[in-house]
């Protein structure tokens, strides 16, 4: 592990994904980001499918459309993954929400993918789905996306989007075997890593 990668680790630990990183915390941590950046190993991670493929959790971010969820009254953020599936150009957004016992609930959207250069690609979403993890039958990304694979609909918040107005577009600035930072079209920043 390269030293500015540990400064970044070190950095996001314990800021839960963003929620408790102070204006200080935020701009060392978006120091440490810039750094790392600088030291891509894969400049051209959209010729990487095997690398830019996988399940990966995120461990920071600025989007406040995402931290957002943590506002919902009794409701605490759990985790939150991202499936990229690069050979059908796919996303799938996954967030896990924790509350009351039996009430935990998980809001995915999903999306397509056009590569425009070596680093950026447009994404449209097309699908939401909301709901109790219990009643969709949430266990984790991977089951939850082959009941999708499957063709299952899960009522009664699965809903077409519509991608002409629901767009926007990723660029990746870094990329290894286990970690990944994206840019996006709002300003936001994500640190993920690649889980099993």
């Amino acid at each position: 592990m390269t030293a500015s990668k540990a400064k970044l680790l070190e950095a996001i630990a314990g800021k839960n994904r963003g929620l408790l990183a102070t204006d200080a915390d935020q701009r060392t941590i978006l120091g440490a980001i810039a750094q790392l950046e600088t030291q891509n190993p894969t400049p051209r991670p959209l010729e990487e499918p095997a690398k830019l493929s996988g399940n990966w959790r995120l461990l920071y971010t600025t989007s406040t459309d995402l931290l957002r969820i943590e506002q919902i009254p009794f409701f605490k953020l759990g985790q939150i993954y991202q499936v990229v599936r690069a050979a059908s150009a796919q996303i799938f957004n996954l967030a896990e929400v924790q509350g009351v016992p039996l009430l935990e609930g998980m809001v995915s959207v999903s999306a397509k993918f056009e590569p425009v250069s070596e680093t950026r690609v447009n994404v449209r979403f097309d699908r939401g789905i909301v709901g109790l993890q219990r009643l969709l039958g949430y266990e984790d990304p991977s089951s939850f996306l082959s009941m999708i694979d499957a063709g299952r609909r899960f009522p009664p918040i699965d809903f077409a989007i519509n991608g002409d107005r629901q767009r926007g577009w990723l660029e990746i600035t870094y990329l290894d075997d286990d970690l990944r930072i994206g840019r996006g079209n709002e300003g936001s920043v994500f640190v993920l890593t690649k889980t099993p």
